[in-house]
């Protein structure tokens, strides 16, 4: 069975070292270990460092293109390198990588096909009290979202199966750890979480620039990802809302009209309609996403098998540069 650790990066020539050499070598039940780099068009020489550091195998964006992007490009090549089992780790050593046996053991076990490494966010005493109540109502939303407990939202520290790799799909730009929550609940696979340990930051979070704009793209992609995978649940939600809204001011226009004072509650009787009206359309257009969600399953699907035929006849992608030999 082979593992590969795959470490997205940018600009991460400082925090790099520490990080390779915390790596474990050996992992119980794993008879190969690599690393792979992902360097998402760093301008610090990155990559040469880490082919430096001894690294398996380096990937190379040509610009910087997102951490979402470089998760799915270390994805795609790990499953072209035979991994098995992939484990992601962030390149600024922010996790114990000692941790990385916690997060395998069920996947060897056969228990799980993707494990998320739980920091225990509510108890991390280096994250404000704002971050730390910020991540527990973003784990309760990606809860509620995912259909299934999660303890820790964020964490890029997780460890999936080549299966699973492969039924992986990310569409945002921004990160890939709540869209691949609320995707691998839609897909009903077995997860399980693992406490793992932290080590002290060593720079600024880049994905959290500022409170707003973090809000902005977190929000912005778990509804996207919850819209994307339950559009009926979704739009039902709000064309229900909308008819007994527009119920509710239709009867208080009728209540008035038998009492004789219909005449200055017009207002009423127009902004019922137009909600009323708006609700039935609402509705229609969950119908009509919901029967192209189920086109889109189709299309997951035929995508899931052409990535097994291009590993098989060991198609390598195209769009960049693996700068080690495979070998």
């Amino acid at each position: 069975m082979k593992c590969i650790i795959q470490i997205p990066c940018y600009n991460e020539a400082k925090t790099l070292p520490d990080t390779v050499a915390a790596l474990p070598r050996a992992l119980p039940g794993i008879d190969t270990v690599e690393f792979l780099v992902i360097d998402d068009g760093s301008r610090d020489d990155t990559a040469k460092l880490a082919l430096q550091l001894g690294v398996h195998h380096v990937v190379r964006h040509p610009r910087n293109l997102g951490l979402a992007r470089a998760f799915m490009t270390g994805l795609d090549n790990s499953l072209r390198l035979g991994a098995d089992i992939i484990v992601n780790t962030d390149a600024d050593n922010q996790y114990v990588a000692a941790d990385m046996a916690l997060l395998v053991a069920p996947i060897v076990a056969g228990q799980a096909e993707l494990v998320i490494g739980d920091r225990g966010v509510a108890q991390l005493a280096h994250f404000s009290p704002l971050k730390r109540g910020l991540q527990r109502l973003g784990s309760w939303v990606i809860s509620r979202a995912a259909g299934m407990p999660v303890p820790d939202a964020t964490s890029g520290f997780r460890a999936l199966t080549r299966d699973a790799a492969l039924h992986t799909l990310v569409l945002s730009s921004y990160s890939y750890t709540l869209e691949t929550l609320i995707q691998a609940g839609a897909q009903r696979r077995a997860i399980r979480y693992a406490p793992v340990r932290t080590n002290l930051p060593t720079r600024p979070s880049r994905l959290m620039n500022n409170l707003p704009h973090y809000l902005a793209n977190s929000t912005t992609t778990i509804v996207r990802a919850y819209t994307f995978y339950r559009p009926l649940r979704v739009f039902t939600t709000i064309g229900v809302i909308a008819l007994l809204a527009g119920g509710a001011i239709g009867l208080r226009f009728l209540a008035a009209y038998l009492s004789g004072t219909g005449a200055g509650h017009i207002q009423s009787l127009i902004l019922s309609a137009v909600l009323l009206i708006a609700g039935f359309q609402t509705l229609l257009i969950g119908l009509v996403a919901d029967l192209i969600g189920a086109n889109r399953k189709i299309m997951e699907e035929t995508l899931y098998r052409l990535r097994r035929l291009e590993l098989q006849q060991e198609v390598a992608p195209e769009s960049f540069a693996l700068l080690s030999d495979p070998e």
